[in-house]
């Protein structure tokens, strides 16, 4: 029962390679969603849980100045006045449209120039040695913050209205028509949760510790939107039965009945998704349910959430070596054949695609499509310590935050692996989240 180190043996090019690539890839994202609109759509703010785009990209730029040149390069700081401005701790969403942010065109030649500076720091820094620099981690930590950003303003271009301003091919359909079991039974026992030695790995994934997980069931694939469909057919959304105290209060101060972007037209089940309104796509995982309407559908199905720790030994826990693995599929990275990362696709794969990124005890879509809501609050590991700051986790750490795992469709893989938590708000439902459900294994089916 082991900890899997990344396989990272190389020398300070290779690792500063693995930095250029993917602080590049991250640039390369962020471009496309602040290009494909007009600076007027960058300004405007599309919702008050939301930041303005432009907020974004020059709070992507803050940051890097930051860390990069200033702590990592030790360099004079290029625009301290805007440090309050784009500190997000400072100013909630709804308030960012008054701040004097930079105009779009300021925000580009900000972003760009520091990015131009941060790569120089890059190759003048033997990336061993300090925590911060060793292995490259300051600047994996800043490519993993533009790629959640770059998710955030994904999250906002699903909630803007008009026509649709991005495209992408429909990701692939099941390989097999094998029926799959709609469960499997995940074998109880103690396996390495978190990590000690991935080395872009956060602070909250740390440290590895062993992890005791009595046997349970968990469903083969995510919750489908046809199966969710039978769930308010069934009156959901109008009993109390299967709802949390807080859950059922919001159900009914806001009156919702369906997910978030989904609306009834003439008796058929429609949904807004990037400036596109669809059918309901019974197949695809559903998308868009606060924690609250995953857990209400897990008590109506006879079951529940699985906590935290179970998720992670599912995605993680191979039972013929007892080592747990950075992905389900293995050590490898994530490909297009495993798992559907990267805005590579603009909706999750119908459940039961990706049969290349099953895990040894054959569930799927456990990395990508949606994230996944567990029962467990966002807490700290055994021997957590902040770092390199307290406010990307300990701050957050309580019963206000549910965990969420696996990353989504808007997830790039920098920032999604085996041991990766996601946390949010119970009542959040903007967010790409769906959910699987688990129950407890009896005696007789073990």
């Amino acid at each position: 029962m082991t900890d899997t180190a990344q396989p990272l043996d190389m020398d300070s090019e290779g690792l500063r390679s693995r930095a250029v690539m993917a602080l590049t890839n991250a640039r390369r994202r962020t471009e496309l969603l602040t290009s494909c609109v007009e600076d007027g759509e960058l300004t405007a703010q599309h919702s008050p849980l939301m930041s303005p785009l432009v907020w974004d990209l020059a709070h992507i730029g803050n940051q890097e100045e930051q860390w990069l040149l200033r702590t990592v390069g030790g360099r004079e700081a290029l625009r301290p006045e805007i440090d309050s401005v784009y500190d997000a701790f400072e100013h909630p969403r709804a308030t960012r449209p008054t701040l004097p942010l930079l105009a779009p065109a300021e925000a580009r030649a900000y972003a760009a120039e520091v990015r131009g500076r941060a790569l120089d720091v890059l190759e003048g820094s033997p990336l061993r040695g300090a925590p911060l620099v060793d292995a490259g981690f300051a600047f994996g930590m800043i490519a993993q913050h533009e790629q959640q950003h770059d998710e955030t303003m994904l999250i906002t271009h699903q909630l803007r209205r008009g026509p649709a301003a991005l495209t992408a091919p429909p990701p692939p359909a099941p390989e097999t028509a094998r029926r799959l079991p709609d469960e499997v039974l995940v074998p109880g026992g103690p396996f390495t949760m978190g990590t000690s030695v991935e080395p872009w790995a956060l602070d909250n994934e740390r440290p590895a510790h062993a992890t005791f997980v009595p046997s349970f069931f968990l469903d083969t694939t995510p919750v489908t939107c046809g199966a969710y469909l039978e769930f308010m057919a069934d009156g959901g959304y109008a009993d109390a039965r299967w709802w949390a105290s807080e859950g059922w209060a919001t159900v009914r101060e806001h009156g919702l009945e369906a997910p978030l972007f989904w609306r009834q037209e003439g008796g058929q089940w429609l949904r807004r998704h990037f400036g596109v309104v669809e059918p309901v796509p019974l197949e695809e995982p559903v998308l868009h349910v606060s924690w609250y309407e995953a857990d209400a559908y897990a008590r109506w199905a006879g079951r529940r959430l699985p906590t935290e720790a179970e998720w992670e030994k599912a995605a993680r826990h191979d039972p013929a070596t007892g080592r747990s693995l950075r992905y389900p599929w293995g050590d490898a990275d994530p490909t297009p054949e495993r798992a559907n990362l990267g805005q590579r696709h603009l909706r999750p794969a119908p459940a039961g695609a990706y049969a290349a990124g099953e895990s040894p005890l054959g569930i799927r879509q456990l990395i990508g499509d949606v994230w996944e809501w567990t029962s467990s609050d966002f807490l700290p590991y055994p021997g957590f310590a902040a770092f390199p700051y307290r406010e990307y986790s300990e701050v957050f750490f309580g019963p206000g935050h549910k965990v969420l795992r696996g990353g989504s469709f808007a997830v790039d893989e920098v920032a999604c692996r085996g041991t990766f938590r996601n946390w949010d708000l119970p009542v959040r439902r903007q967010i790409f989240a769906g959910f699987r459900t688990a129950r407890d294994a009896g005696e007789g089916e073990l």
